[in-house]
C-alpha cells in the first residue's frame, strides 16, 4: 500500500451521494438509517464483514432544533479473519448530521475517505489489519460534551479489556474537505506519539499539514479511555451546520490530501 493509491474520485462520489441524494441524516431518521444500509453495501463490496451495532440515542436539542430519542447505530467493518484481541488500526468517520444541514463536508467528506480507503484495503496490504467505522450520533443533543459522541462512546463500550489494547490507534475523519492544510487534532495536552506519527508522515509524503488541540470528534471517546485517538480535519467554513452545507463546499484535492495521509499511515 502507498499514499497514491487513494482514489478521490471515490470519495467525492460518496459526498454527492450523501449530501446530495440523501441530504441531512439526523441520527434517529430514517435518512440516517438510509445512508448507513447504504455504507453497509459499500463496505462489504470492498470485501469487509459488516456489523450493524445498535445506538440508542436520548432526545435533545441539535443545533437549535428539537430531537426525539431513538436508535441510530454504528456500521463497522471488520477485515475477514480477525482474531479477538488481534492488534489492529481503526479508521473512524460520524455519519450523522445535525438535522438541518446536508452534511457535505460535515461528515460526508470523512465518509467517503473512509470508503476510499476501504476499496484501497480490498487489493492492497496495511501494516495491521484495519478496522472501519461509521458512526452514528456524534452530532450534539446538547449544550454539554456528554450531549454528543454517543456512537463512539457505544463502541468504546463495547470492547473488552483486551479488545482496547488492541486497538493500536484510532483515527477519527471530521471535516476533511475544505482547505488546503490537513488538520491534525490531539486530544491530549501533553505530548500525542499518534499525532507526531501522522504529522511525520505527512511530511516524508508531502502533505502540508497543522497542529491542534482539539476534542470535538469520536477520538476523544477513544483517548478517554486510553486508547490513542486523533483527528484529521476541522477547517472552519461557512456552510458549517446549515443548509449550505452542500456537495459544492468540497474539495476533491484535499479530500486526496487527507486519503493519501490515511494510506500513508496504514502503509506497512
Amino acid at each position: 500500500m502507498r499514499a497514491a493509491d487513494f482514489e478521490p474520485q471515490v470519495a467525492a462520489d460518496a459526498v454527492r451521494h450523501l449530501a446530495g441524494r440523501i441530504g441531512p441524516r439526523e441520527a434517529t431518521s430514517p435518512s440516517y438509517d438510509r445512508a448507513a444500509r447504504w455504507v453497509a453495501r459499500e463496505l462489504s463490496r470492498s470485501g469487509l464483514e459488516v456489523e450493524l451495532q445498535p445506538v440508542e440515542v436520548p432526545a435533545g436539542v441539535s443545533w437549535g432544533v428539537p430531537v426525539g430519542a431513538g436508535r441510530s447505530v454504528n456500521v463497522v467493518a471488520t477485515p475477514p479473519g480477525l482474531r479477538p484481541g488481534e492488534p489492529h488500526l481503526l479508521v473512524g468517520a460520524h455519519l450523522d448530521t445535525v438535522p438541518q444541514a446536508p452534511g457535505a463536508e460535515d461528515n460526508a467528506s470523512g465518509v467517503g475517505v473512509l470508503l476510499a480507503v476501504a476499496g484501497t484495503l480490498a487489493t492492497r496490504r496495511a501494516r495491521l489489519p484495519v478496522v472501519l467505522v461509521a458512526f452514528g450520533a456524534e452530532e450534539p443533543r446538547g449544550e454539554t460534551d456528554a450531549d454528543h459522541h454517543y456512537g463512539s462512546r457505544q463502541y468504546v463500550a463495547s470492547l473488552t479489556p483486551a479488545g482496547r489494547v488492541a486497538v493500536r490507534g484510532m483515527v477519527s475523519l471530521d471535516r476533511v474537505g475544505v482547505g488546503t492544510v490537513v488538520p491534525v487534532g490531539s486530544a491530549y495536552d501533553g505530548p500525542d506519539p499518534l499525532a507526531e506519527e501522522l504529522a511525520a508522515t505527512a511530511r516524508r509524503i508531502g502533505v502540508p499539514v497543522v497542529r491542534e488541540a482539539n476534542r470535538s470528534s469520536d477520538h476523544w471517546q477513544f483517548a478517554q479511555a486510553g486508547i490513542p485517538g486523533a483527528r484529521l480535519g476541522s477547517t472552519p467554513y461557512a456552510g458549517y451546520h446549515s443548509a449550505q452545507d452542500v456537495p459544492a463546499v468540497v474539495d476533491p484535492s484535499q479530500l486526496e490530501r487527507v486519503g493519501r495521509l490515511v494510506l500513508g499511515w496504514l502503509a506497512p
